[in-house]
């Protein structure tokens, strides 16, 4: 094996990789989640790592449901357990698009700040919600620190999506779009490391 051949891994465990390769992923980015917050993202990208889960079945196969029309099903629910239900739909998946197809957004309308900023709102609706509800108290904090922090979990995935990935230079370019779009530290970072200086501030973004 070369050198510039890829390692395969055996792994018995898919739930187990996701967790030790997430958490290795945060502690690279350097910041802190609470251990119920790295859990429940395992679950997702367990979950999601199955097609059917994140894809729709339609007569054209399978489709992801935009993002907007998720969110209408929140705004448009019948009872409270649906409205439930799609906000964490919808935050679940604009995490995961977001953190494992960033660099594909640069051919479509919307971008990656787009899922950030609906994914966010989701979680963070979510944990104003089951903070009326003495069984939805126990996943309000992982909601409102998946809201707080979601810029920096979609780093830490991206950060699992590309561990093997060499930038172009047409990706470096699109490495500094998504840090001027999302102040994304990783992007950031990626940029020194590639010997690139970020110059502009993003706007309106913490970072």
């Amino acid at each position: 094996m070369s050198e510039s051949e890829p390692v395969v891994v055996e792994v018995t465990s898919l739930r187990e990789f996701f967790r030790d390769a997430l958490h290795e992923a945060i502690e690279r980015q350097r910041f802190e989640v609470d251990d119920h917050t790295e859990h429940y993202v395992v679950n997702v990208l367990t979950l999601f790592a199955r097609s059917e889960a994140l894809f729709d079945r339609t007569s054209d196969g399978a489709r992801l449901r935009p993002l907007a029309l998720m969110l209408a099903d929140a705004v448009e629910a019948n009872s409270g357990a649906q409205r439930i239900h799609a906000l964490q739909r919808l935050g679940d998946v604009s995490l995961f698009i977001a953190g494992f197809f960033a660099r594909s957004f640069s051919r479509r309308p919307v971008d990656v700040d787009y899922h950030i900023a609906m994914g966010g709102r989701a979680y963070d609706s979510l944990a104003d919600m089951l903070g009326h509800t003495q069984r939805g108290r126990a996943l309000t904090g992982v909601f409102r620190e998946l809201a707080t922090k979601f810029q920096r979990m979609v780093d830490a995935l991206n950060e699992l999506a590309e561990t093997s990935y060499e930038h172009s230079d047409r990706d470096v370019m699109r490495l500094y779009e998504i840090y001027l779009k999302t102040g994304s530290p990783r992007a950031r970072n990626l940029l020194l490391r590639l010997g690139v200086q970020p110059v502009a501030a993003p706007v309106g973004r913490e970072h």
